[in-house]
C-alpha cells in the first residue's frame, strides 16, 4: 500500500515544493495550511506521518500535536522557522518524534522521513509476528518487579497501573527491558529506536530517558531502573 503523508504548513511555496517531491518518492500527500482542518484530515485519513509546521494561524503546531496525540500514533515530524533548543524539548514533550529547522535541506528532510516510515514498518512487522496462527495475538509480556510491560497490546503497568507513554517512550523503554544489563550507548540507542539515518543529535535520548525515569522511577532523582554509566550511555535494570 502506498504510504499516506500529511504535510501541514502555511507557507504554500514550501508546501507545494514538499508534497511534489514527496509523490516523486512514491508517496501519496495531503497538504493544509489550517490548524483545525489538518486535525480532520488526520483523523480522515489516517497519515502514516505528519510534516507539522510550528508556527501557523490559529491553532500552532505544538497545540495541534497535543491533540492527535491523545488520538493516535502516527509519526510527527515537526518544522520550525528557528533552530531553537526550546522549541525542540516543547515539541518532544508533547509528542514529536523528530524536528528539523528552517530552511532545511529536502534531502534531509527526504531521509528522515524514510527513516520515520522504515520505524513504522518494522512495528507493524513485529505486530504481525506476534499474532497466532488463529490470529490472535501470542502473550509477549516482562515483567520487573512493579513494572510491567505488555508488548501485544502495547500497554505498560507501573504498580499495577496504566501508565501513558508517548510512541517513542514505549519503544525506548521496551527495547532497553529487551537489552536488560548491557551498556546501550546514546549512538546505539538512536540507530536502533529512531533509526540508522535519524539526524538528530544524543541529547534527543538523553530527554527521553528522563521522561521515562519520571514514569517509572519512584525517585526519578535517584534512578535504579534505568542507570546512566558515565561515558558509556545507559544500563537497564530488571
Amino acid at each position: 500500500m502506498t504510504e499516506k503523508i500529511l504535510v501541514v504548513d502555511d507557507e504554500i511555496s514550501l508546501q507545494e515544493t514538499l508534497a511534489y517531491n514527496l509523490k516523486k518518492q512514491g508517496y501519496e500527500v495531503q497538504t493544509t495550511g489550517d490548524g483545525s482542518e489538518a486535525i480532520e484530515l488526520a483523523r480522515v485519513m489516517a497519515p502514516d506521518l505528519i510534516i507539522l509546521d510550528i508556527m501557523l494561524p490559529g491553532l500552532d503546531g505544538f497545540e495541534i500535536c497535543r491533540i492527535l496525540r491523545k488520538e493516535m500514533a502516527t509519526p510527527v515530524l515537526m518544522l520550525t522557522a528557528r533552530d531553537d533548543e526550546i522549541d525542540r524539548v516543547v515539541g518532544l514533550e508533547v509528542g514529536a518524534d523528530d524536528y528539523m529547522a528552517k530552511p532545511f535541506s529536502m534531502r534531509e528532510l527526504i531521509a528522515r522521513v524514510k527513516a520515520m516510515l522504515r520505524r513504522v514498518r518494522l512495528i507493524r512487522e513485529e505486530v504481525n509476528r506476534a499474532e497466532g496462527e488463529d490470529g490472535k495475538p501470542k502473550a509477549e509480556i516482562m515483567e520487573f518487579d512493579n513494572l510491567r510491560i505488555d508488548m501485544t497490546r502495547r500497554e505498560i503497568t507501573v504498580d499495577d497501573q496504566v501508565v501513558a507513554f508517548k510512541p517513542k517512550e514505549y519503544e525506548l523503554l521496551t527495547f532497553m527491558a529487551q537489552h536488560q544489563g548491557q551498556v546501550l550507548s546514546r549512538e546505539f540507542i538512536l540507530e536502533r529506536v529512531w533509526g540508522w539515518d535519524f539526524i538528530g543529535d544524543s541529547r534527543t535520548v538523553d530527554v527521553h530517558v528522563r521522561w521515562l525515569r519520571e514514569k517509572i522511577e519512584s525517585d526519578p532523582a535517584n534512578p535504579r531502573r534505568i542507570i546512566t554509566v558515565r561515558g558509556a550511555g545507559y544500563r537497564f535494570e530488571g
